[in-house]
């Protein structure tokens, strides 16, 4: 069972979230359904080195190059709240993962060079509403490992997050040691996205919803 929202003609807003958005936009209203804290997840060894001169939310265009990234663009959004239903506005959330042939923007990464027309790692802040969106390639396998993003929220109030997300039904879900070391189904199905047709943001698009709950700090 996955928890992603469908993606009904009516609820999609007709507001970019900026100019510089790249065309991303934001369903509303964006109620989530539980307060239980998202499941923490390592941070791996590919955090970028350096933060990219490019790190805005759209992944798949690189200023400075015609071409975009290879692979399967989707967008990704949500809402990030505290476990008190508090939205976590102005905060902040990074995504990174590897290119669509399974290599990071990383010198660690040593098994082959990233595609130059991928950022690899996006940085938004979270509106009002603690609303965030990018626009990215579809995950695929890494070697070792299902496909997945990593995320690291913060903000005012709350306890930093690090986890990943992960694709409904993909095969190697099963034998992922990360992804199954969350022993409960419900947490784990909190990690877990599946992707619709999404025509209203474009077409041959696909959009997934991933909401996210911090604790509080004291």
């Amino acid at each position: 069972m996955d928890r992603c929202v469908s993606f009904p003609r009516r609820r999609f807003l007709a507001t970019a979230l900026g100019a510089g958005a790249g065309g991303l936009w934001l369903p509303a209203p964006l109620l989530a359904a539980t307060r239980a804290l998202t499941p923490r997840q390592t941070e791996g060894p590919f955090y970028p080195v350096e933060i990219p001169a490019d790190s805005d939310r759209n992944l798949v265009q690189v200023a400075g190059r015609p071409e975009p990234a290879a692979g399967d663009v989707v967008q990704v959004f949500g809402q990030v709240r505290d476990d008190s239903g508090r939205p976590l506005a102005g905060g902040q959330v990074e995504i990174w993962q590897c290119d669509a042939f399974g290599h990071y923007h990383h010198p660690g990464d040593r098994s082959g060079r990233a595609d130059p027309n991928f950022q690899g790692f996006g940085r938004a802040v979270l509106d009002e509403e603690g609303r965030y969106a990018f626009r990215t390639i579809k995950p695929v396998p890494y070697p070792g490992r299902t496909p997945h993003i990593h995320f690291a929220v913060s903000g005012p109030g709350v306890v930093p997050l690090t986890t990943q997300m992960y694709l409904a039904g993909h095969p190697l879900n099963d034998r992922d040691f990360l992804y199954n070391a969350i022993r409960d189904p419900a947490a784990r199905d909190s990690i877990t996205v599946a992707f619709r047709a999404a025509p209203e943001i474009g077409p041959d698009i696909e959009a997934g919803r991933f909401d996210l709950v911090l604790g509080r700090s004291l």
